[in-house]
């Protein structure tokens, strides 16, 4: 995924991109549609929260193409819901080939619903966006000037942890990031890094 001449390839539509966008036919559309973007809502940026921690150790295309099993095995990530999981709805998920069956990111996943349950609505959202860098970073010119932790995913990560999260460390953390829209890490010349 290195592009180390600062090239940035064009796709199928003669539209630059970052070079990982262009690395598998399942890349393109979330790239385009989805990373990036900012998210908000407590159940969106929970589900977006879990993903990445069950992407920990794994390719990205490998959730990505779970993402539907995901959804349908943790009841479309509604933080309510998934902290009402019993112990039989664990083992479930624990025998479901349609996700990662990773015992400690199931078990972290019902953990941070339970959690998550007793915040107030809203409060997922407001935490998170308040650990957005105050100001925007230099565009990236390769994927070499982008960085996997920041000061700002290691404050965000700390304070997760703190609260009882689990599974949320600072790389975790600022793929978070990237992928909610907080930070902008698509390379200077990406047709999506102009788009809103």
């Amino acid at each position: 995924m290195n592009d180390p001449a600062g090239e940035t390839p064009l796709g199928p539509d003669g539209l630059p991109r970052c070079p990982w966008a262009l690395s598998a036919p399942d890349y393109l559309a979330y790239h385009d549609e989805e990373w990036g973007r900012p998210v908000h809502g407590d159940d969106a940026l929970f589900e977006r929260l879990c993903l990445e921690a069950f992407q920990s150790g794994l390719s990205w295309i490998t959730i990505l193409r779970r993402r539907p099993g995901f959804r349908a095995a943790f009841s479309g990530f509604r933080i309510a819901d998934v902290a009402a999981f019993t112990d039989a709805d664990r083992e479930r998920l624990l025998a479901d080939t349609g996700i990662i069956r990773n015992r400690a990111k199931v078990d972290a996943t019902l953990a941070n619903a339970r959690v998550l349950a007793e915040w107030k609505p809203g409060e997922l959202d407001t935490l998170i966006w308040s650990h957005a860098p105050a100001k925007p970073g230099p565009a990236p010119r390769t994927l070499a000037d982008v960085p996997a932790v920041t000061k700002e995913s290691t404050a965000l990560a700390k304070t997760l942890k703190k609260q009882g999260l689990r599974f949320v460390g600072p790389t975790t953390a600022y793929a978070l990031m990237q992928a909610c829209g907080l930070v902008n890490d698509h390379l200077t010349d990406c047709a999506a890094r102009k788009t809103p």
